[in-house]
């Protein structure tokens, strides 16, 4: 489902004509509460940076909203997976300018940089995995969640629509568990089969009654 069959199922279900920054905003409010609720593999980004010697902190990308690993690379190519901790531990563990090496910790300095302990040596490779939300289906046309799992998308969607409508009570009670369906479907996928393998972990079962 692309954008514009979005809004014209919106408009449809709804029986209301919004105004585009209404229902763009109905759409980019579902996608949130989306995002927020399910890890997906079309959250995740990976990007590599350097840093230098000398220099404790590390800037975030602009789009960064959460970490899920960052390792420094050394001159062989070894990754060594930095351990997350509060910017005052690692200002009480490396107290001196001079306590240099290569880094073993990180913090979340700002919303726009980490800080380093110890502070790099040298200039070093990063690789950050984090969390940030993808282009809004309002903005690029199409998505993964568009296209792959649009039921829940919709629903969304129309839950913030008829909220603001102030709709009946049935009818919201009615998007809103067609919308948990869609969400519990979702998970399985992203929160559970994404993360293992039948391999290791054998074929998903679900009891049958």
């Amino acid at each position: 489902m692309n954008y514009a069959q979005l809004v014209a199922e919106i408009q449809s279900y709804t029986e209301n004509q919004f105004e585009v920054a209404d229902i763009n905003t109905f759409i980019e409010q579902a996608e949130q509460r989306i995002y927020n609720s399910v890890q997906l593999p079309a959250l995740r980004k990976n990007v590599t940076g350097n840093v230098t010697a000398n220099n404790k902190y590390l800037s975030s990308p602009s789009d960064w909203l959460a970490t899920f690993s960052l390792a420094v690379i050394d001159a062989n190519g070894t990754y060594t997976y930095l351990l997350d901790k509060d910017v005052n531990f690692i200002r009480e563990s490396y107290r001196k300018g001079t306590d240099t090496g290569l880094p073993v910790y990180y913090a979340l300095f700002d919303q726009d940089s980490f800080i380093l302990g110890p502070t790099p040596d040298a200039s070093y490779s990063m690789e950050l995995h984090y969390y940030y939300y993808p282009a809004s289906i309002v903005v690029a046309g199409t998505t993964w969640l568009g296209d792959n799992f649009d039921s829940a998308l919709l629903y969304g969607s129309l839950l913030e629509a008829y909220t603001y409508m102030k709709g009946e009570a049935d009818v919201l009670a009615n998007y809103n568990a067609r919308y948990g369906e869609a969400m519990a479907l979702l998970k399985q996928l992203g929160d559970g089969k994404n993360k293992s393998d039948a391999y290791r972990n054998g074929q998903p079962r679900y009891k049958v009654t």
